[in-house]
């Protein structure tokens, strides 16, 4: 069942996961997109204020997304996101972490200018096994409507 702009009630919508987290992959990450010294090298990273190895906040919202995607937004009648309204690394992830996302709609509205979808607005915080929060994140996504969904 694909999920339309109606589906979506402000409330909990769900939590997905958990995402093991390793090593290599963070190290990975970082060679390609944050190459700084406590997301690549153990000792650099134990000299940090992060005391160890802990994977880049960017590599995070990538994590974030990919979970958004496995999640539900794969079933769903996205039309995308204008932005992220605000994103917040809340501490370091850690090889071995395993990561779940919990999904929360804080609002949903019709568009007013384009009938046809509806603005989802969505805080998403990832947690760790232990249940500390590790980031939060506010985004709005476009969604269509069931209208014009059932007309394709």
């Amino acid at each position: 069942m694909t999920l339309t702009f109606e589906d979506f009630q402000p409330g909990h919508f769900g939590s997905f996961g958990p995402r093991l987290i390793s090593r290599d992959e963070i190290i990975a990450y970082a060679k390609e997109y944050d190459p700084q010294p406590m997301h690549l090298d153990e000792e650099a990273a134990k000299a940090s204020m992060l005391k160890g190895l802990a994977g880049s906040g960017w590599h995070m919202c990538s994590l974030m997304m990919r979970m958004i995607y496995d999640g539900f937004l794969h079933d769903t009648t996205s039309l995308g996101s204008p932005g992220v309204t605000e994103m917040k690394w809340l501490m370091p992830f850690r090889p071995g972490d395993e990561l779940t996302l919990d999904v929360e709609v804080l609002e949903a509205r019709a568009s007013q200018s384009r009938p046809s979808m509806g603005v989802v607005t969505f805080r998403c915080s990832t947690r760790n096994a232990k249940g500390q929060t590790v980031s939060d994140m506010t985004v709005p996504i476009m969604i269509g409507r069931r209208a014009t969904a059932e007309q394709v």
